[in-house]
């Protein structure tokens, strides 16, 4: 009796044990191993890049005597001929002008056309809206060729300048139609208040929907300065001299002479014009989650 007792015991406390080791196991399963495995697709174009820059020549261009995914004599030469024998600063001050001024610009013609559409309800309102997502379908294949036309007449060909005029053309919709979708979910109701208090539209704009919808404009900030430090076509169409070109077209049409690929300076060029962004995302990820799970709660 004592036997069966101890051995149902035993039973019962094996129990629990297989049962957290079953569910521990289809955790690692079904959460861990996945994500482990996104984690590495997403982050090893970065460490390609990152050792890369820090190899020698001996050890980029010769694969069988050196390991290609590590380093064995790390080395600052790719970064020092990038920053001190090229013009790289410069398309860096040149991105970064270029990104920021389009960004503000986007957020500022954004906001007034989507606090007109979504709050001020006129006839054909949805319409607008439409109308203006559907211009962001727009390839920019499409566009280079008259916007071109556009900025030699006025005089902006091989200027900053002309990006920053041109990159709100497909800017402009997509932060619209972010912002609708976020100025949708501010309760009319606090805006409604204020007109009885007397309060004009723009004093509402500013004092109550602005500051409650600034997830929303931050979300739509980092899209914009995304695309912006992005952009290849425009920059690559618009822009001639080599002291005016952005990151992403000068490294790969100055570092690039005939058919020698400059790997180190190449990469290490890419790395460095990542840091920014990566940097901003880093800054503003509360706000940018906020922003797409929703905004005020009634």
């Amino acid at each position: 009796m004592t036997d069966a007792v101890t051995q149902s015991t035993n039973v019962a406390s094996a129990t629990p044990d297989t049962m957290a080791w079953d569910s521990r196991a289809r955790r690692v399963m079904m959460i861990y191993l996945p994500l482990s495995c996104f984690v590495l697709i997403l982050l090893f174009p970065f460490y390609w890049m990152a050792i890369t820059s820090f190899k020698p020549n001996a050890e980029l261009l010769n694969y069988k005597e050196h390991n290609p995914f590590w380093i064995s004599s790390p080395t600052l030469a790719h970064i020092k001929h990038l920053l001190f024998n090229t013009a790289y600063p410069t398309w860096l001050k040149t991105t970064m002008l270029v990104a920021i001024g389009s960004t503000f610009l986007s957020l500022f013609a954004s906001t007034l056309a989507a606090y007109a559409i979504e709050r001020l309800r006129f006839r054909g309102s949805p319409y607008v809206g439409l109308g203006i997502y559907l211009a962001y379908l727009v390839p920019p294949s499409i566009l280079f060729i008259p916007l071109a036309t556009v900025i030699v007449q006025f005089g902006l060909f091989d200027s900053p300048m002309a990006l920053i005029l041109v990159y709100p053309t497909f800017l402009v919709p997509f932060c619209t139609w972010l912002l609708i979708g976020y100025f949708k979910s501010i309760p009319y109701e606090l805006e409604e208040c204020a007109l009885v208090d007397g309060a004009t539209r723009l004093q509402i704009l500013r004092r109550i929907t602005l500051p409650l919808a600034v997830p929303g404009l931050i979300s739509a900030g980092i899209f914009s300065f995304t695309l912006s430090w992005n952009e290849f076509i425009y920059a690559l169409a618009f822009i001639q001299s080599g002291a005016n070109k952005t990151v992403p077209v000068a490294i790969l049409t100055e570092l690039v002479t005939g058919d020698v690929y400059q790997w180190g300076a190449l990469m290490a060029g890419s790395l460095l014009g990542s840091l920014p962004v990566a940097l901003f995302y880093s800054l503003f990820v509360d706000y940018y989650v906020s922003s797409l799970t929703g905004a005020v709660k009634e």
